[in-house]
């Protein structure tokens, strides 16, 4: 056994005993020879690991904000009152286990929640009494699941759309023997191909600096660990087009001379594995995987799937390959990139699902159609996914140039208000952003809109959010373990009405200390919306603060902890 295969070797003990015993950390600790401490800690790492029995059936409900105002805590209640059993608690039921989880990527269908990986959606008091009596009396949890495939509610003309098209198998790999390395990179160069994951990093760059890397090995890596709050636009393309994933890593591997793919698929979307497999599957029936793949001499590449187990973190390139190696899936520090010194010491490519699937489809269609479409800075479309208090949630292909209020119209949004972009950790926009244009011109967002009403309250949104940070921080920095309950504790004392100017200044200063510190993502980014909403929504600050000054007898719901807006705004 080999270290890489630790995160197989513990899911192969879950599934079958539903928990991870003592017995078997001691087994894999002497196949791996290493201690059972280090096993422990790599355990300890990941949500879905657990060291203590469950119950046959083990439900996870998304905590997300959007279940949140979707009617999470009265879906919560229920499945605690129809199961007997207490959330986070052990040993209460041979047939059930609760536990919460952060966003499932079904934040279109909320309230939501996962039973044994499978999912069940649009829950209420009424459907979870009706899933725990199925339960109860034997039905499979995969026949209860509902099918969570989210319609693109909007395609631009069909002479502009890129993802959606139809497809067949190989599209983008017919006659690649005829084609060079250096034509795929002039093609993604032509039509400044970034990556979709948020960084945004020039995709031809990186595959560039991987080919003419020395490196003995070279890897490509999918990153489908997709887990930012609010955010599910790769989950649609691995539902409905995995073939365009698998056709972007292949002309990856041939640019760079790579030998070796995983696609790396968070826990969350196991429900999608066999998808897939079966792709993975028919690439290699059609040769297009595998010996001499491609029909060119020489072009060797295999590619594997491998299951997370519930670590946000892991989204950061670099955890992500510490977790496929075997260890805490916990970020490296930057002293060298992925394509110098990645997985195992090879030259590694890290993207997601949708770059390699607009990869593929460039090469499919060709540089000239993609430039057609778009502006003049961002070429193509768009994967937005919506959700929140709209009519109509769900996946949204979009041309670069859209703005948010035709976004707005579309999802027939309701008296929107606080719309949160690319995530908790990305940028938080009022009315005064409606007409900003969704390009690398103007507003880049990364592919998820949340939208909320003015009957929600910021602080609500702001605390679901810096819990999601605490919960998901790997706590390797100390900016970020206590940068973000400082956050917390701020968030507090804006309910309790005894926050200050001070307060606020100081949010804004332990954001920057954080983002200057933390060594990856979640901890430079996890002070975003908090600071940005403090400027784009002062005036609402501004009465807390004032009415804290005053000393204004502002009525509080202390029971949940949110304050009665509109009653202060009257008082002040």
């Amino acid at each position: 056994m080999q270290r890489t295969d630790l995160l197989n070797r513990l899911w192969e003990f879950q599934n079958k005993f539903g928990f991870i015993s003592d017995i078997a950390v001691a087994e894999i600790a002497q196949e791996l020879k290493v201690s059972k401490i280090e096993i422990e800690g790599v355990i300890s790492f990941y949500h879905f690991f657990h060291r203590q029995p469950t119950g046959k059936y083990i439900i996870y409900l998304n905590n997300s904000i959007v279940s949140e105002f979707k009617g999470f805590q009265e879906v919560k209640a229920a499945f605690e009152f129809e199961t007997g059993c207490t959330f986070g608690k052990y040993g209460q039921s041979q047939l059930f286990s609760l536990f919460e989880t952060s966003c499932i990527g079904l934040s279109d269908q909320e309230c939501t929640a996962l039973i044994n990986f499978y999912p069940v959606t649009h829950l209420s008091t009424d459907k979870v009494r009706t899933i725990v009596n199925q339960l109860k009396i034997g039905i499979s949890p995969n026949i209860i699941a509902n099918n969570v495939a989210s319609l693109v509610q909007h395609i631009p003309p069909q002479n502009k759309s890129v993802f959606f098209k139809n497809y067949s198998i190989g599209n983008s790999l017919k006659n690649l023997k005829n084609k060079s390395p250096q034509f795929i990179l002039d093609e993604l160069k032509k039509v400044e191909l970034a990556g979709k994951g948020g960084a945004f990093f020039p995709t031809a760059q990186k595959w560039e600096i991987s080919k003419n890397a020395t490196n003995a090995e070279k890897v490509v890596i999918c990153n489908a660990d997709e887990g930012e709050p609010g955010t599910f636009k790769d989950k649609t393309i691995i539902e409905n087009l995995p073939g365009l994933i698998i056709e972007g890593m292949i002309l990856a591997a041939y640019v760079t001379g790579a030998t070796t793919g995983f696609i790396y698929l968070r826990a969350e979307y196991k429900y999608l594995q066999s998808k897939l497999e079966n792709a993975i599957i028919d690439f290699y029936q059609h040769n297009l995987l595998g010996v001499n793949c491609c029909e060119i001499k020489h072009f060797n590449f295999d590619l594997q799937l491998q299951i997370g187990a519930g670590a946000y973190v892991c989204g950061a390139e670099t955890a992500l390959i510490e977790s496929l190696e075997g260890y805490r899936g916990e970020p490296r520090l930057r002293v060298q990139y992925p394509t110098e010194n990645g997985y195992l010491g090879s030259s590694t490519i890290v993207n997601n699902v949708e770059t390699f699937a607009k990869a593929s489809r460039i090469i499919e269609f060709g540089s000239d159609y993609i430039l057609s479409i778009g502006t003049e800075k961002s070429k193509g479309t768009k994967i937005i996914c919506i959700s929140g208090d709209v009519a109509k949630p769900g996946i949204y292909e979009i041309e670069w140039g859209t703005t948010l209020r035709e976004l707005l119209r579309l999802s027939q949004a309701t008296a929107p208000y606080f719309i949160q972009s690319s995530g908790p950790s990305g940028d938080c926009l009022n009315e005064s952003d409606f007409d900003r244009k969704i390009c690398k011109e103007d507003l880049l967002c990364g592919g998820s809109l949340m939208i909320f009403n003015r009957t929600r309250s910021i602080l609500q949104i702001l605390e679901n959010y810096i819990k999601f940070f605490l919960d998901e921080s790997c706590g390797s920095c100390t900016s970020c373990r206590v940068g973000n309950q400082i956050l917390l504790a701020k968030i507090e004392k804006l309910k309790k009405g005894i926050c200050t100017t001070q307060d606020l200044n100081e949010i804004i200063e332990w954001g920057t200390i954080m983002k200057k510190t933390s060594r990856c993502g979640l901890g430079q980014f996890s002070s975003n919306t908090f600071i940005q909403s403090i400027s784009k929504f002062e005036n609402y600050f501004n009465v807390i603060v004032t009415s804290c000054t005053d000393n204004c007898n502002v009525e509080f719901d202390m029971e949940n902890a949110v304050f009665d807006y509109d009653q202060l705004i009257k008082k002040t």
